[in-house]
């Protein structure tokens, strides 16, 4: 009885800054456990990270002025809010296990170990506090006709036994068991008296901190030292960039502080969670005064970690986890999100055409562009020439970073004018569509060309089709025992070979494919978080014109990345910079991946034991004295560098480490997804032939203004010459979507759900609809109604608002705002001198 108070009491109060102020003061709360000093730990743990959080927006709601490269990395990098408070969750969790492991119980007499005297109750509670443990519980899959139709926007229930295989927010898989130096949580590198394979590095060379190293002496090049690729252009590093960003995502913590020690990241070496800081040198370019770059650990996950004892053996601990906050699943959320919250966001919903929202200001040539952030104001960098009343914010897309360089802005523009041109399309030939049919159509049609465009030709292309032949093969199907989720080495090592491929230089041609006087070339970090460039310098056509006629850079071992990568990442003006090559290395590190020869064993690839055998991979021999100064052994090199260095294999642009690993997550992203373009049931075969004969090259032609274009978009050609007419381009005849409609002459045309919608959906030779409710309402009555011979079977449901604000398990608002409600959604209110926080859930003192 006792547990069933305490437990009812904790999930009404949902772990709040109000139950903080209960336990503080000791009023209307009274809480008998088995020992005060668990409570007392819990309590100061969560207040930790709560503050910790809270902090972190008073400094984002407090900066003017041009944005930070930090600032802007963490905009891009700021979880939606499911992501948000899954990631606050399980970092409570987290700190609520270290605490309890260093605070002197008086009935113990000692510190307190988790597994120590804590019953499975308590421990329950413990995680119903934190709030992670609804994040543990399988979703609940929709049993309609619909669910064999369309796929979720959360990717839950793509595979029907493994719910949560591939859904958003869920865990990164583990294709080998992690290296961490305490086996559950610290990276390799936090403890500088740890030997690794008989070595412990000297502090000056410590490259376990030092990563920086590694990119001055093996991986930074000159802007001048571009070797560029004689077979592909520049769009095909645009394109790897994009699907990087439909399949992986992984927040980092939104918290600016030490949880421990309170002291800012920013402005510390020492090495506490949240904060895992990246040594430079005096004489480094990005030292600028100071010792160390800012890094924030990404948040793990809830199960993960120290506090996975809550969750399974006790005897098993399971190391920490990073959440990919988007679904695994080549499908789209670029465009469309990965999160129902965000989805609607996106759409449309007034359009009878089943439409993704634009623009309300400006149009490209009379073409759409994204909508602007509803976070503002945004820190994207503004036209010098204007005034602070003609902000153009940052774009809103699928994914939170499609703003962070004009090309990836200008892809996710050209997928949404894709999207909208479809809806149209599908809509003019079928008039008796509801706009949700039309929307899930398109949709779907929307993510079957990612999948094509990706497998059929970016893949083989960058892994080679030897390497395409033995890791992915022909499609046999799907494989429900084929787990999709995005491992854990390829989001944060193999995928971002890419980041070689970089041009230093953006270039913006005329409709001849010649430079434009008017539109000069620019360095990158003279497009980063630039949408203005886009709206005010002429547009998508220069820009993807520019993408299309000059070649990638090509990824040779003496000139990896370059200065605009590794000495100006995200910088707007002269306050600091990043290196994006130290980010890459360092994540690594912080996500726990095995190294080197580990993955290469992995791959059935022979171990290199000494210089010798890295010679034979990799021909340029000064690299490989470089590597070997710096980590004494093979076995200590970070996958990611390794897998980058080695000698491209036969009409690849990769090695083989890094074909592997590409190619087995291709394969299981292809075999393990239920809603792939070629299953069976997903298109029917005449549907399957017009998709093939689509291309990036079509969408182009289709969705702006540019009239030649490469048969390939991704091959690299000269203008005129190997150029052909869009009127020459294949692409898909939508008749083969045309559906012959007979109203149900029993049963008539279903009622129409104010705030909702339906979608018919025949099965098992019954006529069916299937109802759904906008984001923010919850359907009242029945879902699905079956046309019989007394009519339909049930009455049509009703859409019912949701009152975010009852609810006391998990409130939208933070204990510092008012939560008012609103149709569909809710508010957050702050009152003066309170201004809501860059969450916008949260109350910041902004004269503080």
């Amino acid at each position: 009885m006792k547990v069933l108070i305490v437990l009812g009491i904790s999930a009404a109060i949902a772990f709040t800054a109000v139950f903080f102020s209960f336990l503080q003061t000791g009023k209307d709360v009274v809480f008998e456990i088995e020992d005060n000093c668990i409570t007392e730990a819990i309590q100061k743990a969560s207040n930790l990270v709560d503050y910790a959080t809270q902090y972190a927006l008073k400094r984002n709601i407090q900066g003017k002025g041009i944005a930070s490269p930090t600032s802007l990395l963490t905009f891009s990098k700021f979880p939606e809010q499911d992501s948000q408070d899954i990631s606050q969750a399980a970092e409570r969790m987290e700190m609520s296990i270290q605490v309890l492991k260093q605070k002197v119980c008086k009935k113990y007499k000692r510190s307190l170990h988790p597994t120590d005297h804590l019953s499975a109750d308590l421990l329950t509670m413990i995680a119903n506090i934190s709030g992670c443990l609804p994040y543990m519980l399988p979703p609940k899959c929709p049993s309609n006709c619909l669910a064999n139709k369309y796929r979720l926007i959360t990717g839950a229930c793509n595979n029907r036994e493994h719910t949560r295989w591939g859904a958003s927010n869920t865990a990164l898989a583990r294709w080998l068991p992690p290296a961490y130096e305490d086996g559950l949580s610290q990276p390799r590198g936090w403890d500088p008296s740890i030997r690794y394979n008989g070595v412990r590095l000297p502090l000056v060379n410590w490259f376990f901190s030092q990563v920086r190293e590694v990119t001055r002496k093996i991986i930074h090049a000159s802007n001048e030292a571009v070797t560029e690729d004689n077979l592909y252009a520049d769009i095909i590093m645009v394109w790897g960039q994009y699907i990087d960003h439909d399949i992986s995502f992984t927040p980092q913590s939104i918290s600016r502080t030490s949880f421990l020690t309170g002291k800012e990241c920013q402005m510390t070496c020492e090495r506490q969670n949240p904060c895992f800081p990246i040594k430079v040198t005096t004489n480094d370019t990005l030292s600028k005064g100071v010792d160390c770059l800012p890094f924030y650990r990404s948040s793990p996950t809830c199960g993960t970690g120290d506090h996975s004892i809550l969750f399974g053996n006790l005897s098993a601990l399971i190391p920490r986890q990073q959440i990919n906050g988007l679904t695994s699943f080549i499908d789209a959320s670029t465009v469309y999100g990965s999160t129902s919250n965000v989805e609607n966001k996106l759409r449309n919903l007034t359009s009878e055409e089943g439409l993704l929202r634009v623009n309300s200001k400006h149009r490209d040539n009379g073409q759409e562009y994204l909508p602007f952030t509803d976070r503002v104001p945004s820190p994207c960098a503004q036209d010098s020439n204007t005034s602070e009343d003609e902000r153009i914010e940052c774009f809103m897309a699928g994914d939170s970073r499609s703003s962070e360089v004009t090309s990836l802005t200008a892809m996710h523009t050209l997928w949404l004018r894709e999207h909208n041109r479809l809806a149209r399309a599908l809509k003019a030939i079928n008039s008796h569509w509801q706009a949700e049919t039309v929307y899930q159509e398109a949709r779907r049609i929307v993510g079957a060309l990612h999948q094509i465009i990706t497998l059929r030709d970016y893949i083989p292309k960058i892994i080679g089709q030897d390497a395409f032949n033995q890791y992915i093969g022909l499609y046999k199907g799907y494989d429900p025992t084929v787990n999709p989720t995005v491992s854990n080495v390829f989001a944060t090592a193999a995928f971002r070979f890419g980041h070689a491929t970089i041009q230093p230089i953006v270039r913006r041609l005329n409709a001849q494919y010649l430079n434009d006087p008017e539109l000069p070339n620019l360095h990158l970090h003279e497009v980063f978080f630039s949408p203005w460039r886009l709206i005010k310098e002429g547009g998508l056509d220069p820009l993807i014109r520019g993408l299309l006629a000059h070649p990638a850079k090509l990824q040779v071992q003496g000139q990896l990345m370059n200065e605009e990568l590794t000495d100006k990442l995200f910088v707007l003006s002269n306050n600091g910079s990043l290196d994006l090559a130290s980010l890459n290395l360092q994540r690594g590190r912080d996500h726990g991946l095995p190294g080197y020869n580990d993955w290469r064993e992995f791959c059935g690839l022979p171990k290199l034991e000494t210089q010798t055998d890295l010679n034979a991979i990799i021909t340029n021999q000064k690299v490989t004295e470089k590597i070997m100064e710096l980590y004494h052994n093979p076995s200590n090199i970070d996958v990611w560098l390794g897998g980058l260095v080695e000698d491209f294999l036969p009409g690849a642009r990769t090695g083989p480490l890094f074909a592997c690993l590409i190619g087995k997550q291709m394969k299981a992203l292809r075999d393990g997804d239920r809603f792939w373009w070629e299953n069976d049931n997903v298109f029917t075969e005449a549907q399957k032939n017009e998709l093939k004969k689509h291309s990036l090259s079509r969408v182009i032609c289709d969705n702006t203004g540019i009239s030649d274009v490469p048969v390939d978009a991704f091959q690299l050609g000269k203008f005129p010459q190997d150029f052909k007419d869009c009127s020459t381009i294949d692409g898909m005849n939508l008749e083969a979507w045309q559906e012959i409609f007979q109203e149900e002459e029993m049963c008539g045309t279903p009622k129409h759900v104010e705030n909702g919608n339906f979608v018919y959906c025949s099965e098992s030779g019954e006529s069916t609809v299937t109802y759904s409710c906008q984001h923010g309402f919850q359907l009242q009555g029945e879902e699905q109604l079956t046309c019989t011979n007394k009519g339909w079977n049930f009455q049509a449901p009703v859409c019912i608002d949701i009152n975010e604000c009852e609810n006391e398990i998990n409130p939208p608002c933070s204990p510092t705002a008012k939560c008012i409600n609103t149709k569909g959604s809710y508010k957050c209110l702050c009152t003066e001198p309170y201004k809501l926080a860059e969450d916008g859930r949260t109350c910041i003192d902004s004269t503080f």
